[in-house]
Protein backbone atom coordinates (compact mmCIF):
# COMPACT_ATOMS: atom_id res chain seq x y z
CA UNK A 1 0.00 0.00 0.00
CA UNK A 2 1.24 3.22 -0.86
CA UNK A 3 -0.12 6.83 1.01
CA UNK A 4 -0.42 10.25 -0.92
CA UNK A 5 -0.29 13.85 0.75
CA UNK A 6 -3.39 15.98 -0.81
CA UNK A 7 -3.19 19.37 -0.06
CA UNK A 8 -4.33 22.60 -1.13
CA UNK A 9 -7.96 21.33 -0.74
CA UNK A 10 -10.69 23.49 -0.86
CA UNK A 11 -12.21 23.44 2.95
CA UNK A 12 -15.45 21.84 1.78
CA UNK A 13 -13.79 18.87 0.15
CA UNK A 14 -14.66 15.68 2.10
CA UNK A 15 -12.98 12.15 2.63
CA UNK A 16 -15.21 10.66 0.26
CA UNK A 17 -15.18 13.09 -2.87
CA UNK A 18 -11.71 12.13 -2.11
CA UNK A 19 -12.19 8.64 -2.45
CA UNK A 20 -14.34 8.71 -5.58
CA UNK A 21 -11.83 10.91 -7.37
CA UNK A 22 -8.85 8.76 -6.44
CA UNK A 23 -10.64 5.72 -7.49
CA UNK A 24 -10.33 6.76 -11.26
CA UNK A 25 -7.06 5.32 -11.27
CA UNK A 26 -6.87 2.58 -8.88
CA UNK A 27 -8.19 1.18 -5.53
CA UNK A 28 -8.71 3.77 -2.66
CA UNK A 29 -7.84 2.10 0.56
CA UNK A 30 -8.13 5.15 2.81
CA UNK A 31 -9.21 8.75 2.45
CA UNK A 32 -9.43 11.33 5.29
CA UNK A 33 -9.57 15.01 5.26
CA UNK A 34 -7.85 16.55 8.00
CA UNK A 35 -9.86 18.90 10.56
CA UNK A 36 -8.90 21.19 13.25
CA UNK A 37 -10.10 19.48 16.74
CA UNK A 38 -11.35 22.52 18.10
CA UNK A 39 -13.53 23.86 15.60
CA UNK A 40 -13.97 20.51 13.40
CA UNK A 41 -13.41 23.00 10.45
CA UNK A 42 -11.27 21.50 7.28
CA UNK A 43 -7.26 22.31 7.44
CA UNK A 44 -7.40 22.21 3.97
CA UNK A 45 -5.01 18.62 3.42
CA UNK A 46 -5.95 15.23 3.79
CA UNK A 47 -4.27 11.90 3.04
CA UNK A 48 -5.69 8.77 0.15
CA UNK A 49 -4.00 5.59 0.40
CA UNK A 50 -3.95 3.27 -2.74
CA UNK A 51 -3.45 -0.14 -2.79
CA UNK A 52 -0.38 -0.18 -4.68
CA UNK A 53 3.13 2.01 -5.70
CA UNK A 54 1.96 1.66 -9.17
CA UNK A 55 -1.45 3.11 -8.30
CA UNK A 56 0.07 6.10 -6.57
CA UNK A 57 2.55 6.43 -8.99
CA UNK A 58 -0.29 7.12 -11.09
CA UNK A 59 -2.90 9.20 -9.33
CA UNK A 60 0.14 11.65 -8.50
CA UNK A 61 1.27 11.76 -12.33
CA UNK A 62 -2.91 12.35 -13.21
CA UNK A 63 -3.73 14.30 -10.23
CA UNK A 64 -0.77 16.71 -9.03
CA UNK A 65 -1.12 20.12 -9.73
CA UNK A 66 -4.99 19.83 -11.12
CA UNK A 67 -7.77 21.74 -10.51
CA UNK A 68 -10.42 20.26 -8.36
CA UNK A 69 -13.51 22.28 -6.78
CA UNK A 70 -11.16 25.42 -8.16
CA UNK A 71 -7.91 24.51 -6.37
CA UNK A 72 -5.05 23.08 -7.41
CA UNK A 73 -3.97 20.13 -5.70
CA UNK A 74 -0.69 18.86 -4.45
CA UNK A 75 -0.46 15.78 -4.77
CA UNK A 76 2.72 13.51 -3.99
CA UNK A 77 4.15 10.72 -1.47
CA UNK A 78 3.35 11.16 2.36
CA UNK A 79 6.64 11.08 4.39
CA UNK A 80 6.29 9.49 8.15
CA UNK A 81 4.81 11.36 10.44
CA UNK A 82 7.49 13.30 12.57
CA UNK A 83 7.51 12.52 16.72
CA UNK A 84 6.28 15.78 18.17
Amino acid sequence: MSKLYIGSLDYAVTADQLKELFSEVGTVVDSVVISDKYSGRSKGFGFVEMSSKEEAKKAIEKFNEKDFQGRKMIVNEARPQQPR
